[in-house]
């Protein structure tokens, strides 16, 4: 039965044209330099605080059935990041790169919608676009956050 763990590897290993660096739990550098953008950071919960309680969903099930699946449910966001706040004149001049990003992020998840078999079922996706701080600075991109399903 996969792990949490292994759905976020999995994730960090998903190979997206266009994107230079995917960084796992593991691997995620305290800062960012232009040279490593675009890049996607697999993070186990939520971006900011301010979406910490938003949503709320079963965390836990198990199931009255005797023999049934226990499941429990994660929120996972993907964090794409693809220029400095510094460059441009703001996300909206990031937006026909981000876009194509976006667009070239779904096709490789819908060639493996389960993560090798490490979830149930394929996640919930929804897209954020904006700015996020990582280390000390700010970048333009997009926080793509999951719901997943994950059998214990």
């Amino acid at each position: 039965m996969p792990t949490f763990r292994a759905a976020l590897t999995a994730l960090a290993g998903l190979s997206v044209p266009g994107v230079l660096h995917n960084y796992g739990v593991s691997t995620i550098p305290n800062s960012l330099i232009r040279a490593q953008l675009p890049a996607l950071l697999a993070l186990p919960g939520e971006v900011s605080e301010r979406r910490l309680f938003r949503e709320r969903g079963e965390a836990f099930q198990a199931l009255a059935f005797s023999g049934s699946a226990r499941t429990i449910r994660y929120t996972v966001t993907h964090l794409l990041l693809v220029a400095p706040t510094a460059d441009g004149v703001g996300l909206r001049s990031h937006f026909p790169r981000l876009i194509d990003l976006i667009d070239a992020y779904f096709a490789a998840l819908a060639a493996d919608v389960t993560l090798g078999g490490a979830l149930l079922e394929p996640p919930k996706v929804t897209v954020e676009p904006g700015t996020f701080a990582h280390g000390d600075a700010s970048f333009h991109g997009c926080a793509l956050r999951h719901v997943w399903l994950i059998e214990l």
